[in-house]
């Protein structure tokens, strides 16, 4: 098997040949992927920042005794960050548990496929590609802000 690695074409044995070109779209759905990737992280390492903190600060709040004893009172400060790590993912848990179960029977749906079809009919399909995107162009947000 040979490729030519300008057009991306492979020549197989048989004598068949197959042309891939890479588009500079390619390069750009890496990017997003990539970018898409980091944001998750971010936002999910920022929730559970928060979720930590919120939870220490609660700790501290229903008995301030014990933060005023010290280390030696909890045995240690691991201890108190495995407690409210625990605590806050299952309450994490429950949360998306319960809003998965009330958006569900909100719905009246029965299965995965039926949900899928609801959310299709509700909301506008993506189009796979840029030129089929309406309204692809920039927007020009100094129209958007001016005043009337």
């Amino acid at each position: 098997m040979q490729t030519d690695h300008i057009n991306m074409t492979v020549v197989e044995e048989e004598g068949s040949t197959e042309s891939r070109r890479r588009t500079d779209s390619d390069g750009e759905t890496d990017v997003q992927m990539l970018t898409g990737a980091v944001f998750l992280t971010m936002a999910a390492s920022a929730g559970m920042v928060a979720g930590f903190g919120s939870t220490v600060a609660l700790a501290k709040k229903k008995s301030p005794e014990w933060f005023s004893k010290g280390v030696a009172a909890q045995g240690s400060g691991a201890s108190l960050a495995l407690r409210a790590l625990g605590w806050g993912s299952l309450l994490a848990w429950c949360g998306v548990g319960l809003l998965s179960v009330t958006a569900w029977k909100a719905l009246g749906v029965h299965s995965l496929a039926e949900f899928r079809q609801k959310m299709q009919s509700f909301f506008p399909s993506i189009p796979k590609t840029p030129e089929g995107a309406s309204g692809s162009e920039p927007v020009d947000w100094d129209s958007v802000f001016r005043s009337k």
